[in-house]
């Protein structure tokens, strides 16, 4: 049996005061500090005061070091190893894939979850959670490489009336992050090539930028109006609404701008 530990981590959304006192207390108890920030990136994270905070050092690691994940199982296997991530720690694949990793090597795992995308952007909206369905990623294209699964999602969700979270590519390594703007312009341009009509510069959608953060971006409107805006740093997400309830329409206006047009059309629906 392993003598090591691996606690997952989550450092919430926005910065270093995200965490939980749970989360503080184990890193302050562990022998050693990873993270990666490719998966997701913190708005306002200041790792040196972080490092200040709890008295040590950590060790960031690439994208291809994460997926290995060699460095951390290995630590982990004689000592008490923390893994830091952005929003919660068991949202990324990649880290579920380690720790069935630690565990297949005997190495007890622990989970200290955080707040997350998933459940920060239907609550700024006003959106109600459940009815959100299947989350998809726009990634950037790059060549002949031009993925139009994220459209097929929408679709999907959409003819069950569900609501669709769109998470914006990070490269992180390059310090590029995709926006708003640029994921609507993605979308519309799958639309010209399936053309199953269910985006236009009139459909529905909504923005948020920075959750988290103490003045995050949060805007309702057509995708046409929304491109034409500019939403300020990274992280961008996007949602396409489905069926909407009274309750959720009454939301977006008052929480997130809706023009009361374009409620009044929606409640003829």
């Amino acid at each position: 049996m392993s003598k090591g530990h691996l606690v997952f981590i989550g450092l919430g959304l926005y910065d270093e005061a995200d965490i939980s006192v749970k989360g503080l207390q184990q890193l302050k108890a562990c022998d050693m500090v990873f993270a990666e920030f490719y998966t997701t990136m913190l708005g306002m994270f200041d790792r040196k005061s972080f490092e200040h905070l709890i008295g040590k050092q950590i060790r960031v690691l690439s994208r291809e070091e994460t997926e290995k994940g060699d460095q951390i199982i290995d630590a982990a296997s004689q000592n008490h190893v923390a893994f830091l991530t952005g929003g919660d720690p068991m949202i990324a694949t990649t880290h579920v894939d380690l720790r069935l990793r630690a565990i297949q090597q005997g190495i007890p795992t622990t989970i200290i979850h955080s707040s997350s995308i998933v459940s920060a952007v239907p609550g700024l909206l006003g959106l109600q959670n459940y009815k959100f369905g299947r989350i998809t990623t726009l990634v950037f294209p790059e060549k002949d490489y031009f993925p139009t699964s994220p459209y097929t999602v929408i679709c999907a969700n959409k003819n069950m009336g569900l609501h669709t979270l769109i998470l914006l590519d990070i490269q992180a390594e390059k310090d590029h992050y995709m926006t708003a703007n640029q994921g609507f312009e993605l979308l519309l341009r799958m639309e010209e090539k399936l053309k199953k009509n269910i985006l236009t510069n009139e459909t529905l959608a909504c923005v948020v930028a920075r959750a988290g953060a103490e003045n995050p971006m949060i805007m309702a409107n057509t995708i046409g109006a929304l491109q034409k805006k500019q939403y300020g740093p990274p992280l961008h997400t996007i949602v396409i609404p489905g069926d909407l309830h009274f309750m959720e329409i009454e939301a977006l206006e008052l929480c997130a701008g809706l023009p009361s047009e374009i409620k009044r059309k929606i409640q003829k629906l």
